[in-house]
């Protein structure tokens, strides 16, 4: 490891210990949690997901897979806090709380696994291929790919969500990159950028601007006034960005690309899916995992016909008379469709790593670091600081868990200051790789290119970004603020 990569490791290292400090809990923990910051045990819980953390950010140097780490100091945590909480005389309470979380961590967990089988299906059929070649095909510079990729990624995740949406558009930059490691790493980040600050000004977009918007805090069309400083936050980081790209061609296709039967209907699938999840949450209520599992149940029944077609294309052809779809399963060595295989090509040690971190988390939450945070945050520094702070904290720790506690202390701030909030939550996880559910799902479909450390190279950069977007979001919407 290099000097600056040294150096970048040792600030991170003594800025995420600063911050954990102040690090909110969930929801859960203000209702049923103790105050146990200054005991041993909440001292020893956060040094063990201090350690833990920074384990992960030395994956790219350890080669240890990052959700081992925060998996073991999770089930340490959490021990500790059933220790503390037995000889209280509460120890009915720990199962509660954990189970609180456990249930977090399970609607997320089967959203995510259905967002990726889809992006797997996709990707087997030769859906990303063909966009590859569709996008060299028609001339465009790596420099073009660039922004097209980000400008869709903007554009997508408020209707769909920033971890699909970057899941997605991050697959079509590597189909493209190919070998050029560091024109997909860059694409990465920006896209990373892009789909965060597309999802900060739609309550569709991402999951703490939805629970903004369920608490009654936002009304719908409030959000919109976040789409300027958004737009600004993306572009800045954007244009920088872009001036150390090349405006060469991406590497011609070594294969013929080759779109198997099927592959346009399981898009059409996706689509229908994430529709059907927003509108069933929009009007029903039902937790967006309810609408992905059921597109997923579709997916498998589809899987079961495209299974059956190749079974009975290649046994009644004897393989020697297929042509077109048969005859390129037939070169995949006789693999036919088989949605398992599909669902086993999910990036597991990311989900795994969300188990991880929300059980962290929220261990640390019943431990009382939600009262300290309300202190030290909303009463000692003032709304505009506590609400910059929240995006800073949003790098370290997922945002949705912050956003928790700031909607459970529910502080008295007027409309500007709960969308400054919306905003910092919303994009300030795009500080660092592992900030947002969208840059760790990138490092996982991006193994080995875009890393930690790659993202952390461009962090000043998107730095300038994000103090620019606050600065919009007061110019542009002064009128929002009391006594503007």
């Amino acid at each position: 490891m290099n000097k600056l990569a040294r150096m970048n490791s040792k600030s991170a290292s003594i800025f995420l210990a600063l911050l954990c400090f102040a690090l909110p809990g969930v929801a859960s923990a203000a209702a049923g949690g103790s105050d146990l910051s200054g005991h041993w045990v909440g001292v020893v819980s956060l040094v063990i997901f201090v350690l833990a953390y920074a384990l992960v950010i030395a994956e790219e140097q350890l080669h240890m897979r990052k959700s081992k780490p925060v998996i073991v100091a999770a089930g340490i945590i959490w021990i500790l806090v059933a220790i503390a909480y037995s000889q209280m005389g509460k120890s009915d309470v720990v199962a509660d709380l954990f189970r609180h979380n456990l249930l977090e961590f399970a609607e997320l967990f089967l959203f995510l696994l259905a967002a990726m089988t889809y992006i797997n299906a996709m990707g087997e059929r030769g859906v990303f291929n063909m966009l590859r070649s569709t996008l060299v095909s028609r001339g465009f510079s790596l420099r073009s790919v660039f922004w097209i990729t980000g400008g869709l990624a903007f554009a997508i995740s408020p209707v769909a969500d920033n971890l699909t949406t970057a899941l997605l558009m991050s697959t079509v930059v590597m189909a493209v990159g190919g070998s050029n490691h560091k024109f997909v790493a860059v694409s990465c980040i920006n896209i990373v950028v892009a789909a965060n600050a597309g999802g900060a000004f739609s309550p569709f977009g991402d999951i703490t601007t939805l629970m903004v918007w369920q608490k009654g805090i936002i009304q719908f069309s409030g959000f919109f006034a976040l789409l300027i400083p958004s737009l600004v936050n993306w572009l800045v980081p954007a244009v920088i960005m872009s001036f150390t790209l090349p405006k060469e061609q991406p590497e011609a296709l070594k294969d013929e690309t080759v779109l198997l039967h099927g592959a346009w209907v399981i898009v059409g699938m996706f689509i229908l899916t994430i529709s059907m999840t927003v509108i069933g949450h929009n009007t029903l209520h039902l937790p967006p995992v309810a609408g992905m599992m059921t597109g997923l149940g579709l997916l498998k029944f589809y899987g079961y016909y495209l299974k059956r077609r190749e079974q009975r294309a290649y046994s009644t052809t004897g393989g020697g008379e297929m042509s077109g779809t048969a005859l390129e399963v037939e070169k995949r060595n006789n693999a036919h469709f088989d949605i398992f295989k599909t669902l086993e090509r999910a990036e597991w040690d990311t989900l795994m790593f969300f188990y991880g971190i929300i059980l962290c988390v929220g261990g640390l939450g019943a431990l009382g670091y939600l009262g300290l945070a309300s202190s030290l945050m909303y009463g000692a520094l003032g709304a505009t600081s506590a609400n910059v702070l929240v995006g800073l904290l949003s790098a370290i720790v997922d945002n949705i868990p912050v956003m928790f506690a700031v909607l459970t202390m529910l502080p008295d701030m007027d409309q500007g200051q709960w969308l400054l909030v919306t905003l910092t939550a919303g994009v300030g996880g795009s500080l660092l790789s592992i900030g947002s559910a969208a840059g760790v799902a990138v490092m996982g479909q991006a193994r080995g290119i875009y890393t930690f450390f790659a993202h952390l190279k461009w962090s000043w950069a998107i730095m300038l970004g994000y103090a620019a977007s606050i600065w919009t979001h007061f110019l542009v919407n002064a009128a929002s603020f009391s006594g503007a």
